[in-house]
């Protein structure tokens, strides 16, 4: 008898947990969308970094092809961080940040959800424009598929580690360069790394090593980086 009930606790708890980070994600997801500014700023900034670079460097297409890797995943991560000073912001100035900190629910489920929302809303249009952008530089057809793996399994790493910068500044007027300063260096491991995963897929080299580390990265900053967030909300907001 005790273990059913021990085991139905575990289930409501369970079903408790799901239900508030779809809830946490639905909400973010519908303020995402009443602010189209936001939502299209990081894709609009994306295009045109890719559009500019051929003007102000050269148009070769030989030179193109070779650098192409390198432009698309520095404009993602660019535009990426371009996002991340709005993640808290609305939630700090609203006072909803402070009620969630104070609530008994577990702040780690809630940060996960809001991170996996600016993912969906910066990330995957990144990685579902990146071919488009690919085309432009004149990528070879065979590090497409590259490009976008490496940038689904890299774009998720920069959402969670950008958020660690934007939970720290999230107190301060213009927390913008700060964040930028705080997570930079922490880029550039899944910087290295995709962009070598697109050049390995042009020459035809095996890209399982590259995806691996990619893949590793992001199971270590999914199990870590909340709990990292939580503490920084924590700090940013008492202080």
């Amino acid at each position: 008898m005790e273990q059913i009930l021990t085991n139905e606790r575990s289930d409501s708890a369970e079903n408790t947990l799901m239900g508030l980070f779809w809830a946490v994600l639905k909400r973010d997801l519908m303020l995402a969308y009443r602010k189209k500014s936001d939502l299209f700023n990081p894709l609009v900034f994306f295009l045109m970094v890719a559009t500019l670079f051929p003007l102000g460097v050269s148009p070769e297409p030989d030179f193109l092809a070779e650098v192409a890797p390198g432009v698309v995943w520095v404009a993602a991560l660019l535009a990426t961080l371009l996002s991340m000073d709005s993640l808290f912001r609305s939630d700090f100035e609203d006072g909803t940040l402070e009620q969630t900190l104070l609530s008994p629910q577990p702040l780690f489920v809630i940060v996960l959800s809001k991170v996996l929302a600016h993912w969906m809303m910066s990330g995957l249009p990144l990685t579902l424009l990146a071919p488009l952008l690919g085309v432009m530089l004149f990528l070879p057809a065979e590090g497409m598929s590259g490009l976008m793996l490496s940038l689904l399994l890299g774009t998720p790493t920069l959402s969670l580690v950008g958020a660690i910068g934007a939970a720290l500044t999230v107190g301060l007027r213009k927390g913008g360069v700060l964040i930028s300063l705080l997570v930079l260096p922490l880029y550039i491991p899944v910087l290295i790394f995709g962009t070598s995963a697109v050049q390995a897929a042009v020459t035809g080299l095996p890209l399982a090593g590259f995806f691996a580390l990619l893949g590793a990265m992001l199971a270590l900053g999914v199990v870590m980086a909340p709990l990292a967030i939580a503490a920084a909300l924590r700090i940013s907001v008492s202080g």
